[in-house]
């Protein structure tokens, strides 16, 4: 699968990458004028951590595309009215944030890292392994994408954190980053159950996926109960 461009012309601060593999946009101009915006940071240097106004607001406008950008798994199985990247992140913040206390894992660790661990998806888009790119290609448009939105952040302590949250992420390496992995697939096979259930449709390959791959005891037991819900519906 491809994603069409967004615009015909070059879009400045895109990598050649980012142009051959690009979401469609719900509208075309409001994207073009976000990265016009987004190619110029604010030359006001983050000082105390915090973004200047106009590089938050930059930012924020490119991230505007995670609540906009449908959840390819549920596109492709033609799901009606499927969640947006931002509508799966904000479930598992909820997640993170009711689950009980763990020795050894920070909550509100666990919770910032739920909030952008797709972040880069806004210019990459949701990529499957059924899209035909490897897990190398993916993870490099997806760093580059995460360094230019640091940019357009400030480059301070906030994007630092940012950055850092992301990459931990994606190396699984703490155990808030098990935590949240966990948390992404007990999400996504709870709104599997959900569309099962109220749309009639038949996503088993969403529960194939994730069986036996749960890396803590309470993404081990949250997923345990969805699926015995599931088989109790059946």
């Amino acid at each position: 699968m491809r994603f069409t461009l967004l615009s015909r012309a070059p879009v400045p601060f895109l990598s050649a990458a980012f142009l051959k593999f690009k979401p469609v946009a719900p509208s075309t101009a409001t994207f073009t004028r976000v990265s016009c915006m987004a190619a110029s940071p604010s030359s006001a240097a983050v000082r105390d951590g915090a973004p200047s106004a106009s590089s938050a607001i930059d930012f924020l406008s490119i991230c505007h595309r995670l609540k906009a950008t449908k959840r390819t798994g549920w596109v492709r199985k033609d799901v009606k009215n499927p969640e947006s990247i931002a509508d799966h992140m904000y479930r598992m913040s909820l997640m993170a944030l009711i689950a009980s206390d763990v020795p050894g894992v920070d909550r509100n660790k666990c919770i910032k890292m739920a909030i952008v661990h797709d972040i880069a998806e806004a210019i990459v888009g949701d990529i499957t392994p059924l899209d035909g790119v490897s897990k190398a290609e993916k993870n490099q448009r997806e760093q580059e994408a995460l360094d230019h939105m640091c940019k357009v952040l400030g480059g301070g302590s906030t994007a630092k954190e940012i950055a850092e949250l992301w990459m931990e992420y994606e190396a699984n390496s703490s155990p808030e980053a098990k935590f949240v992995k966990d948390l992404d697939k007990v999400e996504m096979i709870l709104q599997a159950l959900e569309y099962e259930d109220e749309q009639g449709k038949d996503l088993d390959e969403f529960f194939q996926s994730t069986a036996g791959k749960f890396q803590t005891e309470t993404g081990k037991a949250w997923a345990s109960e969805i699926v015995s819900r599931r088989k109790n519906t059946k």
